[in-house]
């Protein structure tokens, strides 16, 4: 009877917290938006799997939590804890990339600068509460709309918040097609989502492979801090422009970034356990990612609305809400909000000039906390 009633008090009935059940219900809702609502399913699945798996209680005396030494979870959040997987994410995300639409209007990579506000107005603001000075960085990142930026700037300045980071900045990620239409409207006008921007000019293949080499010496001469993420995208780019590595640039777009996500969703979700989890520090990253990705968005537009007074061939200001780093997806939203006003107006393109500007700003920005801010 001993030894039931043992094995009785090791099973998740017995161990269940109002916490934990909560959590399961998160995590269940997140895989409802993967899979039903086919928002971001390559994150929110892993993610929402996650959770489930890290707020399934047992008794005590078992080694099965990232945070349990030992165990098989524990040694996989390793990859998260000590910030390995963004960098390859950002190597996957780089052969993915096209940067032609960047290089021919080059004037739209101060979009993706704007849109980086969102990450410093927030760090204000959670200084502001109380934060100290490392979470409020990791924190404001969130406001770069850039999953893998957030989680390896967290890793080394707040790990302590690492899960609530990463699912607040995946949450968002995947919420873009919900926050970013109703801003994008309220701050413009019918005649601005009207304007049709000229064709992108031809860009030649040694523009595209000197762009990669280029751009990371001189955004790692800004930022020294980025060289992981920045080193590893433009690395990724120059495999795909080069046209010499294409086996490299495939592995890289496909195998690779596909078992690291599956291992960052997992993992990240994982480490997201209740009693931990559902603290006040908690729900502020939340209420403060939410605002910070706002911002972002209203500051890619505003500026865009603002270049507008300058310029003889007017941007159409909805591109500007691309320039927070979620690739592509804010790009799509651009094309889908902007359709709904003239179903011939194509502005995807466009949109991924700030698009692809916002990964690197978002790096970049990573780069200055860490410099600023030495852990």
């Amino acid at each position: 009877m001993e030894r039931i009633i043992t094995f009785l008090q090791s099973t998740g009935f017995y161990n269940l917290t109002p916490g934990n059940a909560l959590m399961l219900v998160v995590g269940g809702i997140l895989l409802y938006l993967g899979i039903k609502k086919d928002y971001e399913p390559l994150l929110l699945v892993p993610i929402g799997f996650g959770i489930i798996i890290g707020n399934i209680p047992y008794g005590s005396g078992l080694p099965l939590s990232v945070y349990d030494k030992g165990s098989v979870l524990y040694y996989l959040y390793w990859g998260v804890r000590s910030g390995v997987f963004p960098p390859l994410i950002f190597l996957g995300i780089g052969a993915m990339t096209d940067f032609s639409a960047l290089l021919s209007n080059p004037k739209l990579v101060i979009l993706g600068a704007a849109a980086q506000m969102g990450i410093f107005i927030t760090f204000l603001g959670a200084l502001m509460l109380g934060f100290d000075p490392h979470e409020a960085a990791s924190i404001g990142i969130i406001g770069g709309a850039d999953g893998p930026t957030a989680i390896f700037l967290s890793s080394l300045m707040a790990p302590n918040l690492l899960g609530a980071i990463a699912i607040a900045a995946y949450s968002y990620m995947a919420l873009v097609p919900v926050i970013q239409p109703p801003i994008m409207k309220l701050l413009t006008r019918q005649e601005e989502r009207l304007i049709r921007m000229k064709p992108s000019r031809p860009v030649s293949k040694t523009e595209k492979v000197l762009f990669p080499v280029v751009s990371f010496i001189i955004t790692a001469f800004i930022a020294p801090g980025a060289i992981p993420l920045v080193g590893m995208l433009f690395l990724g780019n120059l495999l795909k422009e080069s046209g010499v590595t294409e086996r490299l640039a495939n592995s890289a777009r496909t195998a690779l970034i596909d078992v690291v996500t599956i291992l960052l969703g997992l993992c990240v979700g994982a480490s997201t356990q209740a009693q931990t989890f559902l603290t006040a520090k908690s729900i502020g990253i939340f209420i403060l990612g939410a605002l910070s990705f706002a911002v972002a968005t209203a500051s890619g537009v505003l500026f865009a609305k603002f270049m507008n007074l300058f310029l003889k061939d007017k941007i159409n200001p909805l591109i500007g809400a691309a320039g927070v780093s979620a690739v592509p997806d804010s790009a799509r939203v651009v094309q889908i909000v902007g359709q709904q006003e003239d179903p011939n107006n194509f502005l995807l393109m466009h949109a991924m000039a700030p698009n692809v500007a916002g990964v690197i700003g978002s790096a970049i920005a990573a780069g200055i906390f860490l410099s600023m801010l030495k852990p």
